[in-house]
């Protein structure tokens, strides 16, 4: 009884440990609700980045980040790092910084997974993260 007990317990401990925010996510506009993009986080020596993989909108196929003021100025959206530096603290995943290509603006974020893997909760806010906004993603994978 004794090795099952510990196989189940070293199962639920690799389980844990195994969930990260690294894969695809669908996000939803704010304003609208409707689906909006799809964005691949991917972790590099525990650091996570994020990329605009698909733009839902056949209309924004080809838009640029004209409102972007740093190194992503005028670069096409599609393709675009909006997150960077993101690191696994004791409750979250935080440190870096998130852009929103529709304005330009770069918060910093806060990342959240939910129990089951399959939500994201993302918070980008300025200075303290009482005073910001969350967007919930949905796994794709």
């Amino acid at each position: 009884m004794k090795p099952l007990l510990a196989l189940i317990c070293s199962l639920v401990t690799t389980a844990a440990l195994a969930q990260t925010p690294a894969g695809a996510w669908k996000t939803v506009d704010d304003s609208t609700g409707k689906e909006k993009a799809v964005i691949r986080i991917t972790e590099a020596n525990g650091v996570l980045t994020g990329k605009i993989e698909k733009l839902l909108d056949p209309a924004k196929q080809d838009s640029k980040c004209d409102e972007c003021t740093d190194d992503r100025k005028g670069k096409p959206v599609l393709g675009l790092t909006i997150m960077r530096n993101v690191k696994k603290g004791e409750t979250y995943w935080e440190g870096g910084d998130i852009l929103d290509a529709a304005n330009g603006k770069v918060y910093r974020v806060r990342l959240s997974l939910s129990a089951d893997n399959r939500k994201l909760d993302v918070r980008g806010y300025f200075g303290n993260p009482l005073f910001g906004r969350t967007q919930t993603w949905t796994r794709m994978e």
